[in-house]
């Protein structure tokens, strides 16, 4: 297997600037290891090969004329783009099959950013229908499948891009996380992921876009294959892009100045709703362990208000003053629910079984008694939470109660997504970590959670977790299937 498949998009962008590497042998190096996966995967829906090259060659050229000083930091290096993103000539449609058409003008601020730290788009890649279900299947391109097992899924919304990263074949993307969207495919998919605190990178040009107290619960954020690059992609992304009416100037620390021996680590091992794997209950074990023995001070203990996640959640959800999902599903062409519905189970109708389920519950939310309540709650836990926390602390916390489930199978469970869920809410930063594999090969993880602004503090404890416990573990090096379906040597 080819070694720069496993290579950070730091380290290749140092080697590219050194003249170790090319920028051409990198690109085409991902581009062979895409090619070759993505037909089972169905990760990248849209590929930018012909440009890529094109860019790639433009970056040699530029090595070769010898301004080496004033490469930016991405220089060269390939990286990939949720589909829901604009970038300039290439669809939007967010899974939405009236969007089938719809080719964007522009690229989106954080797109643009990466772009212009020299970053080389291979492409773009799959979403649930409108980025609000956990399976990445739509009915514009189909499901997408996981890297390690494909009878398993890859999360949802950034499920394509947690997929490819998982793959090998992207040291690098970009997704988005409203309920979990950038974590879930993180850790079904074996990589790292950040959802950055409210206002530290834009999310201007998404679709669909948040209004009004949605727009602190969703984040735009990197997923990686390697820890380094989420702080090289936060300090990327990070500003404000004059669009964006939450974003603002704050300062992104460095994580590696963090010291572990100041920090507190409160390990949370449920929400006291869903029980939790035995694999990922050992494997949190282990992390918290390990970072005590880093001289981090370690302690044990629940949140009885973690109970209410998902009643917290949607209280604040349904404060959004935009279009409802429905409205944006049927997009000026009413349909009828149950027939549409007749329509999916027969595998004929143009929208997701979980998207039709969503409209429905939309149409007796109104009706749920108690929504003040909730939203008092939700001030309460948020100023618990952030206060237990403060400025040297940090949460584990699962991130879901099973390893990649199979196909279909979080519908018998729909509530349990409320393990990433709930940090939106409470308006935490949160990376998303790698913890090895189970028996069966399929990624472990955990989230680690800080406080808002302190999102230097949750990467510094992904970079230690790292370093003891390796990360990302190559597929093409752990399972039986992947290594005889899925092997791409050059």
């Amino acid at each position: 297997m080819d070694r720069l498949l496993e290579l950070s998009a730091t380290e290749l962008a140092r080697r590219i600037r050194a003249r170790e590497l090319s920028s051409t042998d990198v690109v085409e190096a991902h581009l062979r290891r895409m090619r070759a996966v993505n037909p089972v995967l169905h990760a990248v829906v849209e590929s930018r090969e012909k440009l890529a090259r094109d860019e790639a060659r433009a970056a040699d050229a530029r090595i070769a004329r010898g301004d080496v000083a004033d490469f930016p930091p991405l220089f060269g290096v390939p990286i990939t783009v949720k589909e829901n993103f604009r970038l300039a000539g290439f669809k939007q449609t967010s899974g939405l099959p009236s969007r089938r058409s719809y080719v964007a003008d522009n690229d989106a601020p954080t797109v643009a950013r990466l772009r212009a730290a020299g970053g080389i788009v291979l492409g773009t890649t799959n979403v649930s229908e409108l980025c609000m279900w956990m399976e990445s299947e739509n009915r514009v391109y189909g499901r997408t499948r996981n890297p390690y097992d494909p009878a398993r899924i890859v999360g949802g919304s950034s499920g394509g891009e947690g997929a490819i990263v998982g793959s090998g074949a992207s040291p690098l993307g970009i997704g988005s996380d409203v309920g979990g969207s950038i974590r879930m495919p993180a850790f079904f998919n074996g990589v790292f992921g950040h959802k950055p605190s409210p206002g530290l990178i834009p999310n201007t040009d998404q679709y669909p876009p948040a209004h009004g107290p949605v727009r602190r619960m969703l984040g735009s954020g990197p997923l990686a294959r390697r820890a380094e690059d989420l702080a090289l992609a936060v300090s990327i992304l990070k500003g404000p892009d004059g669009r964006d009416g939450i974003c603002v100037d704050q300062p992104f620390h460095d994580p590696r100045a963090v010291d572990l021996a100041k920090l507190r680590v409160t390990s949370v091992p449920n929400d006291g709703m869903h029980d939790v794997e035995g694999a990922l209950v050992l494997a949190q074990e282990r992390a918290a362990e390990a970072l005590g023995h880093a001289g981090a001070r370690v302690e044990t203990k629940t949140f009885a208000a973690f109970k209410e996640a998902i009643t917290l959640w949607t209280a604040v959800l349904e404060l959004g003053d935009g279009p409802s999902f429905r409205e944006m599903m049927e997009d000026g062409v009413k349909c009828s629910l149950p027939v549409e519905f007749a329509r999916t189970l027969v595998g004929r109708g143009e929208h997701t079984l979980p998207a039709l389920a969503l409209s429905a519950l939309e149409g007796i939310s109104p009706y749920i008694p108690g929504k003040t309540k909730f939203l008092r709650r939700v001030e309460e836990t948020k100023a618990h939470v952030h206060e237990h926390l403060g400025n040297d602390g940090v949460l584990l916390y699962p991130s879901y109660p099973r390893v990649a489930p199979k196909h279909r199978a979080p519908l018998l469970a729909p509530t349990a997504w409320v393990y990433t869920a709930l940090f939106n809410v409470l308006e935490c930063a949160v990376t998303q970590v790698p913890l090895g594999l189970d028996s069966r090969g399929l990624p472990l993880g955990v989230q680690v959670v800080a406080a808002p602004g302190n999102d230097h503090l949750a990467i510094a404890v992904a970079l230690e977790l790292e370093r003891r416990f390796g990360g990302w573990v190559p597929p093409w090096k752990s399972s039986s299937w992947a290594h005889t379906h899925l092997n791409a040597s050059p």
